[in-house]
């Protein structure tokens, strides 16, 4: 089956560190990645279902054409690359691993990678909360945001995730 995703190549290049020259194929998945978990862990299986829907039959207008631009596209561009950023050097192929190099350009050390992973999901998170709270003063005009049931994931309120502590 196939997803409807909810941001599109120009709402990523335009907002986002990723190039207009980076290859959507090879970005493509960590979009899906972050929309099935993150974004879907934050909306509830229905709303999430709802959206996914309206995108796919082109129907998507009003107060959810609204949810999705100023809340939903923003979270899922910078958690698609909190999971794409780890990854963005490396090529697996029928040889191996690969890491690709430049020659005119320098190679970040992991520190560096740590750091632009941390502020993606710095940003993520801030927009993550602005999501939460515009649903709980709002929630009566997305009924889906409530309606879960069973196994239906429910809506994630808790945005604040700062590691493990042991």
């Amino acid at each position: 089956m196939a997803t409807a995703l909810f941001i599109n190549r120009t709402d990523l290049v335009r907002n986002s560190i990723i190039d207009g020259n980076v290859d959507l194929n090879k970005f493509i998945q960590f979009i899906k990645i972050a929309q099935e978990i993150d974004i879907r862990n934050l909306t509830g299986t229905d709303l999430y279902n709802r959206i996914s829907t309206d995108i796919e039959n082109g129907t998507l207008t009003g107060d959810y054409l609204t949810l999705v631009q100023d809340y939903i596209q923003p979270m899922l561009i910078w958690f698609a690359q909190v999971n794409y950023i780890p990854f963005a050097a490396y090529q697996i192929k029928q040889g191996g691993i690969y890491k690709h190099t430049s020659e005119t350009a320098e190679t970040v050390n992991k520190n560096e990678v740590d750091y632009l992973v941390g502020k993606a999901r710095e940003y993520a998170n801030y927009y993550s909360t602005r999501f939460v709270d515009y649903m709980c003063f709002n929630q009566s005009l997305f009924p889906e945001y409530t309606s879960n049931t069973n196994d239906d994931i429910s809506p994630n309120r808790d945005t604040t995730f700062n590691g493990w502590v042991l």
